[in-house]
């Protein structure tokens, strides 16, 4: 958010949707921060709605609302204690002092530290089948609410459509035959 803005009145968020779009609904796909430099505030704010984070060693993270008298409301508070553990979170939200990229690996903020991970990273995701992707991620960000008595119901439904989809048989047919999948995404 551009403080500047701020003054005016002006707020980056989408109604419903957070910051971009993207910080309070994220999209089915997977999601991939690539940060070079600063990511602070909003930016780094947009980088907790992404799934997966690579870095360059040059990379800083912060979340300095608090040095402003401005609370970290666009997803901050809630999204960086469920990413990394609670104290990490309490002092970076409670201090405003940023990070730089070898810590937030350390404290599992960030994937990889690197100087062209991003694209890489991606290529790899973007291998697999598109429906098993989206469906893992669902799995992987819903499983925090779910309870022992109903987490197989729940992973089930969200998997099942997965296993009888004509990707699922493309890729066991693509495995026989020896030879990359060619996905449709059905």
């Amino acid at each position: 958010m551009d403080l500047k803005g701020f003054l005016r009145g002006e707020s980056p968020a989408i109604e419903g949707r957070g910051i971009c779009g993207i910080t309070q609904t994220p999209p089915r796909k997977p999601l991939i921060g690539a940060v070079e430099g600063w990511a602070l505030a909003g930016g780094f704010e947009l980088l907790l709605a992404c799934d997966l984070v690579v870095a360059a060693t040059t990379a800083r993270f912060g979340v300095p609302e608090v040095k402003r008298s401005l609370v970290a409301a666009g997803g901050d508070a809630v999204h960086l204690p469920r990413r990394i553990p609670p104290a990490n979170a309490l002092e970076m939200l409670l201090t405003g002092d940023p990070l730089q990229a070898e810590r937030a690996a350390q404290i599992g903020l960030v994937n990889r530290v690197t100087e062209e991970g991003a694209l890489a990273l991606a290529e790899t995701i973007a291998a697999n089948g598109p429906l098993v992707v989206a469906a893992t991620k669902a799995v992987a960000q819903q499983t925090v609410d779910w309870t022992r008595e109903n987490m197989w119901a729940h992973q089930a439904a969200i998997t099942g459509p997965v296993f009888a989809s004509e990707d699922a048989k493309e890729g066991a047919t693509a495995f026989a035959e020896k030879r990359p999948p060619v996905w449709k995404g059905r």
